[in-house]
């Protein structure tokens, strides 16, 4: 098989993107936005730079997930699924909640309320339900899964796409995946997505903020979700990747447009409260970006990137456990190395090195104990595991897949 017929350029994307929340998140201690700590010498130097991932980051690894829901899917019954996917997600969502976040949360009181109690004193509250952590009207729900909420939207969606499958059929699917990528071609692959995020912008946005609570993040499920079952539709349409290939420099061209027209309209003096006209404008704007950065990504790594390999089989695996833990390793060394005022830019180094380094060195340990692999998303073995891979866009389907015919050649 020619080796443009994989997607492993899909799973080389997803490393990337969560190495990019390392950074991301690393960021998030020096700019002037709310995060659970902050660094004494935060501001707006680094932000621009915050806004060359932050409006596609999150809504490409929703459609990679959907990309590999769709394979795993196609090889099992939809029950199977279903219970395969809630064990590889709420094991780690539960574990993370109880072990892995509440050390961010405590740092989180520490610095903005001054909190004075020990660890375990801040537990038996944590695991209480104490909501009296307050400045003001903003209060810290407890307990909370932080960084872990693309888990639960995931789960979340994955009982959306089960629940749609048993009521379409896997055949009227086939057919809609068909139908989409026959839809996404030439201009209408950039214009209509773009059009649909931009709309879904200036009609939610405004009454729905980002609150990563599933129950009334309305905006968020408006551009996720789609996002999440167009990858399942598009997985093995092979023409659908090989059209993100051939626009790839036009998207690159218009998503790096973007990107620079939003530093203007994010530096406007009324930006933290815009018009509808200004909301109008950004959304004009960012999801042009967000959606042709997306393109430009897939299709770049397309070309470069759809390869296998020793390196791509170990990420694959460790990406998972590292997202879990990253953050918290952020938030724990960003207090512990506060105290040394290293210069701001060193210091964000050396917290990069850091977190990978710790997050690494715990997913080789975790790994080697079967009984705690599970607790960090790990399956049986280190080899690929279903849902991990991403395969062929141009095999003929095993028994029960999503398609009944050969799929799209690339």
């Amino acid at each position: 098989m020619h080796p443009s017929s994989r997607l492993y350029f899909l799973d080389w994307l997803r490393i990337v993107a969560f190495f990019i929340l390392i950074l991301y998140h690393t960021g998030m201690y020096y700019v002037t936005w709310d995060w659970h700590v902050k660094s004494p010498d935060a501001g707006r130097a680094i932000e621009p730079l915050m806004l060359l991932s932050s409006p596609w980051r999150m809504s490409l690894l929703f459609l990679i997930s959907g990309v590999a829901s769709g394979f795993l899917l196609a090889k099992l019954p939809s029950g199977r699924f279903l219970r395969e996917r809630s064990r590889r997600l709420l094991l780690p969502l539960l574990f993370g909640m109880l072990v892995i976040v509440p050390p961010q949360s405590y740092c989180e009181v520490i610095e903005k309320l001054g909190y004075a109690g020990s660890y375990a004193d801040f537990m038996r509250l944590y695991v209480a339900g104490y909501h009296g952590f307050c400045r003001g009207d903003d209060c810290l729900a407890l307990p909370t899964w932080n960084h872990l909420w693309f888990v639960v939207y995931l789960w979340a969606y994955t009982v959306v796409l089960t629940l749609a499958v048993l009521a379409a059929g896997r055949e009227r699917v086939a057919r809609a995946g068909t139908w989409l990528a026959g839809l996404l071609n030439g201009w209408r692959a950039l214009l209509l997505p773009a059009a649909f995020l931009a709309l879904a912008r200036v009609l939610l946005k405004p009454y729905f903020e980002e609150t990563h609570a599933l129950v009334d993040d309305w905006y968020n499920h408006a551009v996720y979700l789609p996002l999440f079952l167009a990858g399942v539709l598009l997985a093995a349409q092979g023409r659908f990747w090989a059209e993100l290939e051939r626009l790839r420099w036009t998207a690159l061209g218009i998503a790096l447009a973007g990107w620079a027209l939003l530093v203007c309209l994010y530096s406007l003096p009324d930006a933290g409260q815009p018009s509808l006209a200004l909301r109008i404008v950004a959304a004009a704007v960012r999801s042009p970006f967000q959606w042709c950065a997306i393109v430009a990504l897939c299709g770049f790594a397309r070309r470069h990137l759809n390869a296998d390999g020793a390196a791509r089989r170990y990420l694959t695996v460790a990406v998972f456990p590292v997202y879990i833990v990253h953050q918290t390793l952020i938030v724990g060394l960003a207090m512990l190395l506060k105290p040394l005022h290293i210069p701001p830019a060193t210091e964000g180094a050396v917290l990069v090195v850091l977190t990978c380094t710790f997050s690494f060195a715990i997913f080789e340990a975790v790994r080697r104990v079967p009984g705690v692999r599970a607790l960090f998303g790990i399956g049986t073995r280190d080899a690929e595991t279903e849902g991990d891979r991403l395969p062929s866009a141009g095999r003929r389907p095993t028994d029960g897949s999503l398609s009944p015919v050969s799929p799209a050649a690339n």
